[in-house]
């Protein structure tokens, strides 16, 4: 059995539909309210927080898929991701099943470089200290061999569904919506978009390759690494008509910080998009030269389908 632990959001929905089409039917899936993804699927509602709670969900497992997201507040990620984060390496630990963890890229730094698998950990604002944090643990647990894992690791998201992503809130619902699109700080520094489905269907392949374990690896992107000048011209083009946009200042995020919470929450993240946001996917693509990358003039498409089959 495979279990998602973590699995109503786009990544542990999606990752449940590839396993089931080429890997497995046998997939359970946790959450505090879990639901089915794929009719076969078996559900467990648990507290992750609660340390026999995440032993039982993961009970019987092969293998544990972390994909569990919370909500943006400093204060609840240094409350619970760590607490989580160890119950289910404890959990993986005591069941005898193998680690995959899903991760973002807050604890990298947030400069010009190129980053790698290699890149050192130096977080900016308090997420980032606690995703670097968390990745440490799993990393521990790889060097001293007290568990076989592996890390999963993607740039920032672009997709259909649910996708939750400041490109996804400012760029495609603004589309939808009929309003001027936003861009955070910059338009012509370079950036690393993940297509959703794409990071779940790698994310599932490591799972099931079992000489990937015992290391991280970067999950695919679009080679192209566009400015969002370039993006949103592409986009224009796909959906036929030009798409106009702002490009929001810093100072407009620290004002609109003052009276909104979730922007407050933001500005930690801000100066990724005051450089150029390069993430280096070779290792991944030597060792699965056949992965077909979603291209972002296929994956703005597809969102384009979607929102049009919305309106109907």
């Amino acid at each position: 059995m495979q279990t998602i632990v973590g699995a109503n959001g786009q990544i542990g929905e999606e990752l449940a539909r590839e396993l089931k089409r080429n890997f497995t039917s046998d997939i359970r899936i946790v959450s505090r309210n879990a639901k089915k993804v794929n009719d076969s699927d078996t559900v467990f509602s648990a507290d992750l927080s609660i340390r026999e709670q995440a032993i039982e969900a993961v009970k019987g497992s092969e293998i544990a898929y972390f994909t569990l997201g919370l909500p943006i507040s400093s204060d609840l990620w240094e409350e619970q991701f760590p607490l989580i984060t160890q119950n289910v390496i404890d959990a993986c630990k005591i069941n005898g099943a193998k680690l995959v963890f899903f991760d973002n890229t807050y604890m990298y730094p947030q400069d010009d470089r190129v980053l790698t698998e290699q890149t050192p950990f130096a977080p900016v604002g308090r997420k980032g200290q606690v995703r670097k944090a968390m990745a440490e643990m799993v990393l521990r647990e790889i060097q001293t061999g007290g568990l076989e894992a592996v890390i999963c690791r993607a740039p920032e998201f672009y997709g259909p569904g649910k996708t939750q992503s400041i490109t996804n809130t400012f760029v495609f619902n603004n589309v939808k919506e009929g309003k001027k699109l936003k861009v955070p700080l910059n338009d012509s520094q370079k950036r690393s978009l993940i297509w959703t489905p794409d990071a779940s269907r790698a994310t599932a392949l490591i799972g099931n390759t079992p000489d990937a374990f015992g290391q991280t690896w970067h999950l695919p992107v679009d080679e192209i690494h566009p400015t969002y000048k370039e993006f949103i011209a592409l986009a224009s083009g796909i959906y036929g008509r030009e798409l106009k946009y702002a490009v929001m200042p810093k100072f407009l995020f620290q004002i609109g910080s003052l009276f909104n919470k979730r922007v407050k929450e933001l500005l930690e993240l801000l100066p990724r998009y005051e450089h150029d946001n390069v993430f280096d996917d070779n290792k991944f693509r030597k060792r699965f030269p056949d992965f077909e990358v979603t291209t972002y003039r296929e994956g703005i498409g597809q969102i384009k389908k979607e929102q049009l089959s919305l309106q109907k």
